[in-house]
């Protein structure tokens, strides 16, 4: 589904995305915060397996992942995901945007998006972690509606925004995402 006027749409994760995004989430540089290394496209597509399975195994917990692309070419640029826990009421969010596409927009666009979806669905509390010196990951999550908490975890900064309980059945990702 596309929204008119949206610069990315999401896409559900699927292992045959991996090829793509080890190009997306190549450098170094991209791991600086967020810890890691750049992939390899078979360590991907392991990670990606596990990753298309919508609810964890013996555990009372969603994940959704999708796929940032953009609105026009459908080049991937990077991920949104959520971690539905608490009967469906908080999300954990995480997104990244390879290094080509950063500060273009395209994580705001994404982190929205998937926040309008999470509303949708009577998700009421929306977090996210950010390391303390990521000024484009805190920008994003100030303009998803999120606000700094005190509250820190392994070094990284809770952000924390509460939707309101009945959120209208009929809104969509605004990023024209697909529902998996």
């Amino acid at each position: 589904m596309r929204n008119p006027g949206a610069r990315v749409y999401l896409t559900p994760l699927a292992v045959a995305d991996a090829e793509e995004m080890t190009g997306v989430l190549s450098g170094d540089e991209l791991y600086t915060f967020i810890g890691g290394h750049p992939p390899a496209p078979g360590e991907l597509r392991v990670a990606y397996a596990r990753q298309v399975v919508s609810h964890a195994p013996g555990r009372r917990q969603e994940w959704r992942n999708w796929i940032i692309r953009l609105d026009g070419e459908g080049t991937a640029a990077g991920y949104v995901q959520a971690t539905i826990v608490d009967e469906g009421k908080r999300a954990e969010i995480a997104w990244v945007v390879g290094l080509k596409w950063q500060g273009q927009g395209y994580a705001t666009a994404a982190a929205r998006a998937l926040v309008d979806w999470l509303a949708s669905r009577g998700v009421t509390v929306i977090q996210a972690h950010i390391h303390p010196g990521h000024a484009a990951s805190a920008a994003v999550a100030r303009h998803a509606g999120l606000l700094p908490t005190d509250q820190y975890d392994d070094g990284e900064q809770l952000w924390h925004r509460e939707l309101p309980a009945a959120a209208p059945a009929h809104v969509m990702l605004t990023a024209a995402t697909r529902d998996p």
